[in-house]
Parts: structure tokens; C-alpha cells; sequence
């Protein structure tokens, strides 16, 4: 390939990651507009809706024969499966963060996620971490227990978007290219699809359906949360096929920063000292983090090639 085209694909992969980085960044705004509908009802409409969405990209793609083949294989079936659930997770856990005036907590879970995974890549794929690495887990633990104990409250709502997103992007890895990312979110979402009636009914039962109660303007914002899901998605899957890891693993801390910046200037969420404690010592822990991507990164080009015979 020549250099100019791998200029062009890096580029074109930052571009892609970066775009979507950016609009998860910004997703506690939109769940914002959505209110009075609750968080039950959001997660609901965005499993509905996005299954819509992916299977008329798949109509307008092309991805029938692609999808047809995933659907003749049980294994790579179970593991759609397993990974909906753990993604619905991820989105009732997100909804709940956002909609109780908790976008500060979320960001938490997103700043620690990339920690999360190196430790399920250490204890499940058996993998070796570095010093460093080890160091920078270790500076995330202090600050969990420092948000627990001097802030005295169990930060559950980031450590369970940091599991459930950590072991999901596990998933998204061990089924690799067996499962393109338009046929992976539509079965993830189809399987979801009983969770979210038994949602709807149950909140049709309680505080009501809001969806067509709050005018036309509501209607189509919520109607846009199978977009809102699915756009970030696909091009995420667009960019991690265009660039190293390493390049990933800086980026995607655009998402827990522009959250954080939402929650504490725009919503004005509390900040007490404690709170800031705990976060700071999280940053310490990022920042020795990324300085091992880019140590391991250098030394990984002053590794010479070897050239075919």
C-alpha cells in the first residue's frame, strides 16, 4: 500500500473515531431533551427504533447475504446474545446516570473503562501487562476506594458501566470479523426486543406511555434515538479498522471528558472536594496510562521490519 494511502486510511480512521467519540461525548444532552420521558421508557424506544434503523441499513447496504450467514452459525448467535445484554445494560445503567442529574458519575466509568479492559485482558485472554499498566490499575483502585470512603457514597453507576461496556467490547473482540458491526447491532438489538415491550407495558401500567403525549417535537426527538445509538456504533467499527489500537486508546477519552464538562459546567452537578479527590487521583492514573501507550508505541516503530524473501 502506498504511503500516501495509509496516510489517508489513518486519517480517515481518526476522522471516524473521533466522530463518534465526540457524539457519545454529547449524548446526555439529547437523553436530556427527551425529558419527561423516563429512563426505562428511553432505553425502550432505543432498542425498538435502533433494530428499525439496522435493518434498513441493511436493506440500503446490502447486508442480507452477510447477515444470512451469521444466522447459520449457534455460536456467533449465543455470543450476539450475551453481548445485547450487556449492552442493555450499559444503556438502562447510562439512562438512569443521566436522567438523575448523575453525568459525573457516568464520565467516572468512561475515564476508568480502558483500566477495565487491560484487567479483563490480563484475567481472561491470560495477556502480560506492563509495569506501568500495572501501576496505572492500581491508581484507579485507590481512587474508587477514595470516592467510597471520603465521599461516602459507592459509585455503582460507574462501575457498572465500566464492567458491562468493558466485557462487551471482550465480546465484540473474540467474535472479530466474523460479525460486521450493521448484522452485530441489529441481532443485539432483536434480542432485546421482549425486554423492551415487557418495558413499555410495565411503564404504560405505571406512569404512562410519553411518546405522542408531549407534541410532535417530542415525538420525533425520541423517534431519533435509534439513530443517536447506531450512528456512533457504526462508525466506531469504521475507525478500528483504519487505525492502531494505541491511537484508540488516546482518543477515546474525548467521550469521559466532554461528559464530565457537561455534568460539572452545564448542569452544575456538586463537587465537593472529596469527589474532586478521587477524580484527580483517576487522572493520575490515565495520565500514566497513556504515557505507556506511547512509550510501548515508540518502541514499537524502532522495532526494524523484516523484509520478505
Amino acid at each position: 500500500m502506498p504511503p500516501e494511502t495509509t496516510r489517508a486510511t489513518q486519517t480517515a480512521g481518526v476522522a471516524y473515531a473521533g466522530a463518534a467519540y465526540l457524539l457519545w461525548g454529547v449524548l446526555p444532552l439529547y437523553f436530556l431533551l427527551l425529558v419527561p420521558t423516563g429512563p426505562w421508557e428511553v432505553v425502550a424506544w432505543r432498542v425498538l427504533l435502533s433494530f428499525v434503523f439496522c435493518l434498513l441499513l441493511l436493506t440500503f447496504t446490502r447486508g442480507w447475504a452477510a447477515f444470512g450467514v451469521i444466522l447459520r452459525q449457534p455460536k456467533l448467535l449465543g455470543w450476539t446474545a450475551l453481548a445485547g445484554l450487556l449492552i442493555y445494560v450499559n444503556w438502562q445503567v447510562f439512562l438512569i446516570g443521566t436522567l438523575s442529574e448523575n453525568v459525573v458519575e457516568t464520565s467516572l466509568g468512561y475515564f476508568i473503562n480502558p483500566i477495565t479492559t487491560v484487567l479483563l485482558g490480563v484475567f481472561v485472554l491470560k495477556e502480560r501487562i506492563r509495569r506501568l499498566q500495572w501501576a496505572a490499575i492500581a491508581i484507579a483502585a485507590i481512587a474508587v476506594v477514595v470516592i467510597v470512603v471520603a465521599y461516602g457514597d459507592f459509585p455503582w453507576i460507574a462501575l457498572s458501566l465500566t464492567a458491562s461496556f468493558g466485557v462487551y467490547g471482550l465480546i465484540k473482540k473474540k467474535i472479530g470479523p466474523a460479525v460486521d458491526a450493521v448484522s452485530g447491532l441489529t441481532l443485539e438489538s432483536f434480542w432485546l426486543i421482549p425486554i423492551a415491550v415487557v418495558q413499555l407495558i410495565v411503564v404504560a401500567q405505571t406512569t404512562g406511555i410519553t411518546m405522542g403525549a408531549n407534541g410532535w417535537p417530542h415525538v420525533l426527538l425520541l423517534a431519533f434515538a435509534g439513530v443517536a445509538t447506531a450512528v456512533p456504533l457504526l462508525l466506531f467499527a469504521a475507525g478500528t479498522r483504519r487505525i492502531h489500537l494505541t491511537v484508540i486508546g488516546m482518543i477515546q477519552f474525548i467521550t469521559p471528558v466532554m461528559q464530565f464538562l457537561i455534568g460539572v459546567v452545564v448542569l452544575h452537578e456538586p463537587m465537593p472536594s472529596e469527589r474532586w479527590a478521587g477524580f484527580i487521583i483517576v487522572w493520575i492514573a490515565i495520565a500514566v496510562f497513556v504515557v505507556d501507550l506511547l512509550l510501548a508505541a515508540r518502541r514499537g516503530r524502532r522495532i526494524p521490519r523484516v523484509e520478505a524473501a
